[in-house]
């Protein structure tokens, strides 16, 4: 199946659409016949509109749409260490409630777990 190609209007066209919807304003159901003449959605006219008020006449020329701009790899992993330091974070926060729960647990049963330090440890 062939994919659609977005339709592109040149300003020329744009500028024409707009005067003869400002033309056909006054008639009832004027601008509504000329979107369905023109095949057009009034979000066009809307957009269009817009562009014209802030007088960006350049903007209402089709704008090129280029690849992505390059990505700083360092930035890419900056993003993933810290996502990755969030969950670790978190997981060590839930494994040390759940090591205090076992010791009151023990401590209740009569069996209590003696307390560690890090540094006697290794």
């Amino acid at each position: 199946m062939a994919k659609a190609k977005r339709r592109t209007f040149t300003a020329a066209y744009k500028q024409r659409i707009l005067q003869e919807a400002d033309s056909v304003a006054a008639t009832p159901g004027g601008i509504g016949a000329l979107l369905r003449r023109e095949g057009l959605y009034s979000s066009h006219l809307v957009s269009w509109r817009r562009e014209r008020r802030a007088g960006m006449l350049e903007a209402l020329k089709p704008r090129k749409r280029g690849p992505r701009s390059e990505r700083n790899p360092l930035e890419e992993e900056n993003q993933k260490l810290r996502r990755q330091n969030v969950r670790l974070t978190e997981d060590l926060r839930k494994a040390n409630i759940i090591i205090e729960v076992q010791k009151k647990v023990a401590a209740l049963l009569g069996n209590p777990i003696p307390d560690v330090d890090p540094e006697e440890k290794s």
